[in-house]
């Protein structure tokens, strides 16, 4: 519940800040990964708990604590969001204003030169899933041709069962 609520609440943010695609997809992949997480860790966890006394508990909680106000007292000495004088702001925006890639907007400039990697590296990370469900799924239609429960098997005729791969050779090098 608990993760479902952070994508939900992450998703937001990233429409606040304009992100829709990040948000969108944010929400999209974040509820179903912390759904497959929750019911994973369900399935793992033992329906009775084990009582467990740990002395050290407060020191990690002293040390936890002290970390988060630490984090927090680095945060203080950050520019406002948005800051058009930020030190970011001063380093990167006068390289793209300048114009190096030759295109008159600085939107599409970006979009179509430098989100063009995001967009590539996306592109690859689904083609390796997809691969990978398409090997997985005829790994699983192997063993059950194995185990003679193939139904695809019934559906094909006679005669091309006789053909192998050397008459089909054959046939095209006539």
């Amino acid at each position: 519940m608990l993760l479902g609520i952070f994508s939900l609440l992450s998703a937001v943010l990233f429409t606040v800040m304009d992100g829709v695609d990040v948000a969108f997809t944010e929400a999209a992949v974040g509820a179903g990964i912390s759904t497959i997480l929750m019911l994973g860790t369900l399935a793992l966890t033992a329906s009775e708990e084990k009582p467990e006394h740990n002395r050290r508990a407060p020191l990690a909680l002293a040390v936890v604590v002290l970390i988060g106000f630490a984090l927090f007292y680095g945060t203080l000495d950050f520019p406002a969001f948005g800051d058009p004088e930020a030190p970011i702001h001063q380093y990167m925006a006068p390289r793209f204003i300048e114009d190096p890639l030759g295109v008159p907007n600085m939107v599409t400039a970006i979009l179509a030169s430098y989100r063009g990697y995001d967009t590539w590296g996306e592109t690859t990370v689904v083609f390796t899933a997809a691969i990978g469900v398409l090997l997985g799924l005829g790994g699983a239609r192997r063993r059950r041709k194995v185990l003679g429960r193939d139904d695809a098997d019934a559906a094909v005729p006679d005669e091309w069962e006789s053909v192998g791969p050397e008459a089909l050779s054959e046939e095209d090098a006539s």
